[in-house]
C-alpha cells in the first residue's frame, strides 16, 4: 500500500499593515478594525506553516527536499515580506486589505506554481499566537 506522506515547514516573519477599507470613510474603517486601522499601521510577529503532500520517492526517500522547500518558502514568501509594510511594500498584495485571511490566499497563490501538480496541501497564517487562519485543499 502506497500512502500519501505531509511534509510540513514553519517560517517566522514580521510585518507592519494598516486594515483599511478606502471605499469606506474613517469612521467605518475605526469601528470595523479598531486600533488595526491607524493610519500608520502596526505589526505582527507572523508565523507561516507550509505542508506539501505526496508520495515517499523510493530514491531519496523524502516528499520533497526540506532544503528545496525552505528555499521556495525564503524567496517567493520570507524574502518579499519580512520587515516590510505590507500595505506598502508588497507588490503581490497591493490593491487588497490585508486582513490574515486576504494574506493567507495571497501566500498561497504565490506559492502553489512552485509545488507540482497541486502538492501544496495547507497553508497556515498566524497573526498571533492566538489568531490564524488555514487554506487547504
Amino acid at each position: 500500500m502506497t500512502l500519501q506522506i505531509v511534509l510540513a515547514r514553519k517560517e517566522h516573519f514580521c510585518a507592519s499593515h494598516r486594515l483599511y477599507n478606502p471605499d469606506c470613510d474613517e469612521e467605518w474603517n475605526r469601528h470595523t478594525y479598531g486600533p488595526c486601522s491607524n493610519p500608520n499601521g502596526h505589526g505582527h510577529n507572523y508565523f507561516i506553516e507550509v505542508y506539501v503532500a505526496g508520495i515517499t520517492d523510493p530514491l531519496t526517500g523524502m516528499v520533497m527536499n526540506l532544503t528545496d522547500l525552505k528555499k521556495i518558502l525564503q524567496t517567493v514568501i520570507l524574502d518579499n515580506v519580512d520587515h516590510k509594510h505590507l500595505n506598502l511594500d508588497v507588490p503581490f498584495l497591493q490593491g487588497i486589505i490585508p486582513t490574515t485571511e486576504n494574506v493567507a490566499n495571497a501566500f498561497w497563490k504565490e506559492l502553489d506554481p512552485h509545488f507540482p501538480n497541486g502538492s501544496l496541501k495547507k497553508l497556515v497564517l498566524h497573526e498571533t499566537d492566538k489568531n490564524w487562519v488555514e487554506i487547504s485543499r
